[in-house]
């Protein structure tokens, strides 16, 4: 089992910057690809990033590319998505999920562990 928790969301105007990070523990961290999804209101939920166990290979959604950075501690158990130039469309609650290390994409269903989630909303 790995546990996840999210923090750092938040309320912030548009074109604004938030740091969201994800705090593991359970099995080994370094063991697991990492990704961030976010699911807005009455929409399913969407791939944001994801980050390989070494980190060294990054993947984005088209519409986060150049705005978003994913990275992670393995020594501190942590994944971060730095968000910048934020847009009223990236209001949604920001999950963090664990996949094995053989994968590393945007299909929920690879993935097997899931935080509770943080809410980003993004004004005008």
């Amino acid at each position: 089992q790995v546990q996840l928790v999210e923090s750092g969301g938040g309320l912030v105007q548009a074109g604004g910057s938030l740091r969201l990070s994800c705090a593991a523990s359970g099995r080994t961290f370094s063991n697991y690809n990492m990704g961030w999804f976010r699911q807005a209101p009455g929409k399913e939920r969407e791939f944001v990033a994801a980050i390989s166990w070494s980190g060294v290979s990054r993947l984005y959604a088209d519409s986060e590319k150049g705005r978003f950075t994913i990275s992670r501690d393995n020594a501190k158990n942590t994944v971060s998505l730095q968000m910048n130039s934020l847009k009223l469309e990236d209001t949604a609650d920001y999950y963090c999920a664990a996949a094995p290390n053989y994968y590393i994409g945007g299909s929920r269903a690879k993935y097997d562990y899931w935080g509770q989630g943080t809410q980003v909303t993004v004004s005008s």
